[in-house]
């Protein structure tokens, strides 16, 4: 086993700012819905707001990175080891199989971690940033007086906002568990703090 850098110093801290924001963004929302009390709900409304605003700086740099460093080209979706990777998940992970691809800095997915990754940057993250621009300037003060979107009510933008979250927060659990299948239970949490990933020396020659 030899060690390669995988994720440099923006791939982690971009992923860990995500993170954060991402469960508190969930923690204030779902506050703000009633579902429960931590900070008081104006509070709760200001806060949500304010990480709202760091998220979309987060994400321009997010798309300046991947288009500056060819990043993009990881989300490319692909048919090779497909169906091998999904039976891996399904049933190999129990017996102990050979993980059907190998990681490394020009091909960090796997074929489902592609599919998943891209509808989540193309799809989720979207709607959550439209609708909840939406939410936040349906009215708005302008010139003295309060201008609208001239939309009937924010009832669909709230229940698509409310579904995004969940969605959102039901891949942040698949992610913590999928965590825990790499060499060792704790190997690609290391790998997001360090940066390294340990592979094969021959795998690492042949990708590299």
């Amino acid at each position: 086993m030899k060690k390669i850098l995988v994720y440099n110093r923006f791939n982690r801290l971009w992923h860990w700012s995500q993170t954060v924001l991402i469960l508190f963004l969930a923690l204030t929302g779902f506050e703000i819905h009633g579902s429960l009390t931590f900070f008081g709900f104006a509070q709760a409304v200001s806060l949500h707001n304010t990480a709202a605003y760091l998220f979309l700086i987060l994400i321009a740099f997010a798309i300046f990175w991947h288009f500056t460093t060819g990043q993009w080209r990881q989300y490319i979706p692909t048919r090779e080891n497909l169906r091998a990777q999904a039976e891996y998940y399904i049933t190999g992970i129990f017996r102990n199989a050979p993980h059907p691809t190998r990681k490394s800095a020009l091909t960090k997915l796997n074929p489902l971690q592609r599919l998943v990754y891209l509808a989540l940057k193309m799809l989720v993250i979207p709607v959550m940033v439209v609708s909840g621009l939406l939410y936040m300037y349906y009215r708005y003060p302008q010139s003295g007086a309060i201008k609208s979107l001239r939309l009937d009510g924010l009832e669909d933008v709230a229940l698509l906002h409310t579904a995004g979250a969940f969605f959102l927060i039901a891949f942040v659990i698949a992610h913590v568990y999928l965590i825990t299948t790499g060499h060792t239970p704790t190997s690609n949490l290391k790998a997001m703090i360090t940066g390294y990933e340990e592979v094969e020396e021959e795998e690492g020659k042949e990708r590299m």
